[in-house]
């Protein structure tokens, strides 16, 4: 992890600064071909509405910050259902372009862990196209495949492709 990288939890309302970079972010990867549940082109207003409507009370969410600037983010979304308040799910694991491959996504997936360990959740679950580069990632941090669903998510070219699902289990901290 970078020394000057700040990792923080975003809670309650996201203040419209950081929301814009959030929207410039998620507006990069989505036009990059990030598999993250939109289609490019993707308009800044939608992007800003996506991020205004993201925090829940079973919504955490952090950004990573790289010289004052917002570098990537991840979301840790708990399961509140009675027979499922032992796992979450990582979600919207994004880097900025010019942050891959610096340990920016590491870290972020770090701090969810560990939040999520602390809360108790002791199974972690997440899904991400075939062939992605994050499934390097994932894979050098523990997680285990699951298994693939064919045809699973839309991609720019309007091709359909397919998902791995990969979960981790951890030792709760309680």
């Amino acid at each position: 992890m970078k020394n000057d990288m700040l990792l923080i939890e975003l809670t309650n309302k996201i203040d419209d600064c950081i929301e814009e970079e959030l929207a410039d972010l998620l507006v990069q990867v989505v036009e990059g071909g990030a598999s993250i549940g939109f289609l490019p082109p993707l308009s800044h207003r939608e992007a800003q509405d996506y991020w205004a409507a993201v925090l829940h009370p079973d919504v955490r969410l952090w950004i990573a910050v790289l010289n004052g600037r917002i570098a990537g983010t991840v979301q840790l979304h708990l399961c509140g259902k009675p027979n499922g308040n032992h796992r979450a799910e990582i979600a919207k694991l994004m880097t900025s372009p010019q942050h891959r491959r610096s340990g920016v996504g590491r870290a972020l997936m770090h701090t969810a862990e560990e939040a999520a360990a602390i809360d108790g959740r002791t199974l972690l679950v997440l899904d991400t196209r075939e062939g992605d580069p994050s499934n390097l990632l994932y894979r050098s941090i523990g997680y285990q495949v699951a298994g693939t669903i064919p045809s699973f998510a839309r991609s720019a070219n309007g091709s359909l492709d397919a998902t791995v699902l990969y979960y981790k289990l951890l030792e709760a901290n309680v």
